[in-house]
């Protein structure tokens, strides 16, 4: 896996990945706009959509009749230089018709604990916490 960074403009990069596929990030500087997501909020963008995908995946591979799942990361970083998380919380909203809220939980968990390598990594410097809530639009 590679990936490259490359300086635009004051704090605007891009990012590329080996597929092509781009995005541009950085912060504002001297009063210019900031030009997309920060390199943490990147962090947590990566971390919720590994854990997403994850749930995802355990949740249709269990036949589950899941229409949408959205993960909502929270975080918390240190006062002083590096700022590092130090505490990430993965809030889960999952949506079906009849889906079971035992197997939504266990999906959640097998990807906290077994799946997400995103979590996993950051779980080695931060607090890393899950929940999830379980809309069914038939009741």
């Amino acid at each position: 896996m590679k990936a490259r960074v490359k300086w635009v403009e004051a704090r605007c990069f891009t990012g590329e990945v080996e597929a092509g596929h781009r995005i541009v990030l950085g912060n504002a500087y001297e009063g210019s706009p900031k030009p997309g997501p920060s390199p943490m909020e990147l962090l947590l963008i990566g971390t919720g959509g590994c854990a997403a995908f994850d749930v995802v995946h355990i949740l249709q591979k269990g036949r589950e009749p899941v229409e949408d799942v959205t993960c909502d990361v929270s975080a918390e970083r240190a006062e002083t230089e590096p700022k590092v998380f130090t505490k990430i919380h993965l809030q889960f909203t999952v949506t079906g018709r009849g889906l079971s809220p035992e197997k939504v939980g266990r999906a959640v968990q097998l990807s906290a604990e077994k799946y997400c390598s995103a979590s996993a990594m950051m779980a080695a410097m931060a607090e890393v916490t899950h929940g999830f809530e379980v809309i069914d639009p038939g009741a």
